[in-house]
Parts: structure tokens; sequence; C-alpha cells
């Protein structure tokens, strides 16, 4: 078994600074020396995960293969590593406390009083080893969200100062990321906002052994001076993080400060192979330098807050660049979309795409903007509720079905070719018990879908209730929608596509979650070349 090594990310200040980007750019750095790494995340929260929270809250819901709802930190960590995670990648307080209450309740506490310290510390940690008791991991990071002194967050910092006097200190060190701000009215940067925060993580008794600065400007070696005598850290320890044009920038960033060997030497590993990052600069010079552009919508009833759509925004990153595209997403609130002003809101896009969601607020937009897409041979892509939309849209007007319907939006709908799915009829509690995780899908040979893949057996990510209603697949399908891929357990409508259209798929699954930098997601790669050719098509012609 490999001798793991622990690296835990803490955040001082104010949220927000990034220090997932940092985590999953450090690991990218150790990745590319030849280490294997993973990435967890600690929630403060006391949900048990983020499946029940509204995404305005919290931004999306990311799913993992295994099915676990997580933080979309997690996103970041797989994009950036190209590797899965797993339930055990993300622990929050609800997690930690139901645990640990239900072993009370079994007795294994021998009538002992149940206390933050040791038994919610004892979780903690055993849920931090986890990965590292695999043996499949040379170094795991650990990013502990919130900010240092948060109520919340006092037993994961706890946590970590007993694991670091119980690990030793070549093989458990903490990086601490803080705001360098700069005062305009001053004309300087402020180190005293690090200073306390640096003074507020010892004062719970861990010492940061790396301070990654975030800040808008140079951080001169003055400064990093100053903030080296004040922290307690050497000054090749004060790591400056400036903003970047995009998240993809930071390894590169971090790899010029020297983060991953300041890392690799506090853990007393060896540096014998230096980081390339080439297949990464070949994405990040393709998508720095596009050919062309093209106006894709988004509609979604999310819109105001873009995290939202997290996954789909860097899908588009990753697809873009592969077709070196810049790909401008139009942000628009389905609520806002009528049969009146319809064309004057989408006329100007070059592709469609209808986004996941729950609930009835915004819908008949969303089915607007999917009648125009399929009327006006524009390319489409419709994501779980979005593939929901579209056979609603085609049973309404081209059946002519008037009142088709989902139950989730109108539970006496006479045609429901949207239903719930058969085992969710008897659920009572919302919290994980959705069609979650990756799922198999056969597709139909011949089929667009089938084309785009190249293969006739795929396994995507689900996270939904409601599924296509089979009763009225045979008449759908006569009249030009055709089911192209399926469960092949459930039958289970995976997949429909409009052949006679340039461009028309709904899928029930989220492609969005397995895209990454290094193997963009076909089924976007395809969709943002579709709306390339629809856009010099319509050049042409003019």
């Amino acid at each position: 078994m490999k001798d793991t090594k622990y690296v835990f990310v803490t955040g001082g200040v104010t949220s927000s600074l990034g220090k997932g980007i940092i985590a999953a750019s450090l690991a990218k750095l150790l990745q590319e020396r030849g280490y294997s790494v993973t990435i967890q995340k600690l929630d403060p929260y006391i949900n048990i995960d983020p499946g029940t929270l509204n995404p305005y809250e919290h931004g999306e819901c990311y799913v993992t293969d295994d099915g676990a709802e997580t933080d979309l930190d997690l996103g970041h960590y797989e994009r950036f590593l190209n590797i899965p995670t797993s339930q055990v990648n993300n622990v929050t307080t609800g997690k930690i406390y139901q645990s640990v209450i239900d072993k009370e309740r079994k007795g294994e506490f021998l009538g002992k009083t149940v206390q933050v310290i040791p038994h919610i510390t004892d979780e903690i940690k055993h849920r931090i080893q986890i990965l590292g008791n695999t043996g499949e991991f040379d170094i795991v990071i650990t990013e502990i969200g919130g900010t240092v002194g948060d109520i919340e967050s006092l037993p994961y910092v706890e946590s970590v100062r007993q694991l670091l006097w119980e690990l030793g200190h070549e093989n458990a060190i903490v990086i601490h990321l803080t705001l360098v701000p700069y005062l305009a009215a001053a004309g300087e940067l402020k180190t005293k906002p690090t200073q306390h925060s640096v003074k507020m993580l010892m004062q719970s008794g861990v010492s940061p052994d790396v301070l990654v600065c975030r800040t808008e400007h140079e951080i001169s070696d003055s400064i990093k001076e100053k903030l080296a005598l004040f922290c307690n850290v050497k000054k090749e320890d004060v790591i400056q993080s400036i903003d970047a044009e995009t998240i993809y920038d930071v390894p590169n960033f971090m790899l010029e400060e020297g983060l991953d060997s300041v890392v690799l030497k506090k853990l007393q590993l060896p540096q014998d192979k230096q980081p390339e990052l080439k297949a990464w600069n070949q994405f990040l010079s393709k998508f720095k330098n596009p050919k062309n552009t093209v106006e894709i919508g988004l509609i979604g009833k999310y819109v105001e807050l873009k995290d939202a759509y997290k996954s789909i925004s860097e899908s588009f990153i990753h697809s873009g660049a592969e077709n070196e595209v810049k790909v401008n997403i139009n942000f628009i609130h389905s609520e806002e979309i009528t049969i009146e002003n319809v064309k004057d809101k989408l006329s100007h896009l070059n592709g469609i795409l209808v986004a996941p969601g729950f609930g009835e607020r915004g819908i008949e937009g969303k089915i607007e903007a999917v009648k125009y897409a399929r009327e006006n041979n524009i390319p489409f892509l419709g994501i779980c509720l979005g593939m929901q939309m579209a056979v609603i849209e085609f049973a309404r007007n081209v059946l002519g079905l008037k009142n088709a319907n989902s139950t989730e939006m109108d539970a006496t709908t006479t045609n429901p070719v949207i239903d719930l799915m058969e085992e969710q009829k008897s659920i009572t509690n919302y919290g994980g018990t959705m069609r979650l995780g990756a799922w198999d899908c056969e597709l139909t040979e011949g089929s667009k879908i089938k084309n785009i893949y190249k293969h006739s057996l795929i396994s995507e990510r689900h996270r939904h209730r409601y599924e296509f209603n089979n009763l009225y697949l045979a008449q759908i399908e006569k009249a030009g929608m055709i089911a192209t891929g399926k469960n092949p357990d459930t039958n289970l409508v995976e997949v429909i596509e409009i052949p006679n259209h340039r461009w028309f798929i709904g899928v029930q699954y989220h492609p969005e979650y397995k895209s990454t930098v290094l193997n963009p997601h076909p089924l976007f790669v395809d969709f943002v070349k579709a709306t390339l050719e629809h856009k010099l098509n319509n050049r042409e012609n003019k």
C-alpha cells in the first residue's frame, strides 16, 4: 500500500477566492509529475448534500458516476484531472452528524457522552483518510469549504490539527488561501487581512505551510518578505495567485510560482519529472485563438446565477476549443420567452440549448424555444428537462395533443407524454432518491447520436425523477421524432432525435458532467460543429 500524503487547502478573509481552482491546479501539476492524485471537498453545511438546494443558493449540483449529488467544485476536479470522483470525494457536516448519530442510536459508543471532540472529529478524520487508505493515491488534496473563523468550519480545522500531529509534518501540510487587496486610494496592496486570517488559523492550532495570495496586482518581493515574517513561513512559501483571464490559466501560473515544487519539497517527495502541460496548453492555445464565433442560446430558469449551469458552460469551452470556435453563450430566461417575442429573442442564434431544471416555472417559454428551433431548422440540444420539453412540444404541435404535458407540471393532464418513473411513485423523501449516477444506454444503428459517439453502448450520468412515457412512443415515432437511445434494462428512452432536422437531439442524461479539458464531450463537440455549419450556411445564402 502507498504511503499517502495529504494536502489541506483552507481559505481566509472572504469566500469565493478559488480554493477549488487552486486545489485542482496543484493536483494537475502533481499529476503531470507522475503522481496519482485525487481531491476531496469538505462542506460545512448541514444539508446531507446539495441535492435539495435551490441552484440560486448553491449553484449547480454536480453528479458523479456512483450517484453522489455533490458540490460543483467536484466538476472542476474532474475537468482538470480527467479522472472520475465518487461519493467519498464530497463530505458534508450533514453526512458527518448523520453517521455519528446513527452509531449512537445503535449503541456503538457504549454509553459514552457523544461530543464534537472526539466523536465528530474522529468521523471527519476517518472520511478524510478513506481515499488515502485505498492505496490508489500518492497524494490526497482536501479542500475545506468556507473560511477560517466560520463557526461551521471549526470541527474541520480541529480535525486537520489532529491529523497534522498524527501523520507527521512530512506527510501532511496546509495551504492557506487568502486575499491581498489593493486599495486604490492608498495605491498599495494590503497584507493585514492575510495576517489576521493566519492569526485566526493559528489560534485553532494550525500553522500554514504555504500561503497562496489572491491578488489583482503583482506582489513584490518586499510584500512577500513581510507576509513571510508575520505569518511564520519562508519567503518561497508565499505564492502569488494573480487574477487570470480563464481558470485554465491557473495551472500555468502556479507552475511559474513553483507551488508544486514547494509542496513536494515539504512532503519530502522526489521531483524527478517536470510538468509539461503539453496537451493542456494545446487546448489553451485553441481556446484563446478561435477561428470563428457562434452564438448559442442557453434557455434556462436560473440564468441570473451562471454557476447554476457551470458544467454546461465549461463543456462549451472544451468543445469550442476542439472546433477552434469561440462559443458566446446567450443566457436567456425561459420565463421571458412568449409566442409574441420568441423570434426577437432567438432569431440571432446559431444554436439553441434548453437546459435542465425542475418545476413548472418557465416551462412554456422552454417549449416555445424548442418549437422555434424545430420549425426554423436551428441546431437544438435538450438536456434532461430540455429533452422532456422537446417531447411535449412535439406532442402538442405535431401530434395535435394540445394538453400534452409532464405530470410534474400538470398532475391531471390527459396526455402525460412525460410521467413519473414507476419506482418513484411511492417516494416521499426528495433527497438522494432520483435516478442518479451512471446508467447504460444502447444507441440505434444509423442514428445521428450513434455516429457522434461511435459506440453502440454508452454510459452517462443521470439526475431525474420523470421519464418519457413509452405509451406514446409509437405515435411519436410515426410522426417523425425517433427514440434512438434506450436503457437496455428498463427500456427507458434516453435519446430522441428528429432525423429530417439539421441537428435536433434531446438526451435524458447529463452529458455536461463528463466533459473535461482533455476529453471534450462528443455530443457538445458535434453540437458546436453543427452551429458553426448553420452560421456559415446562413452567411452563404444571404
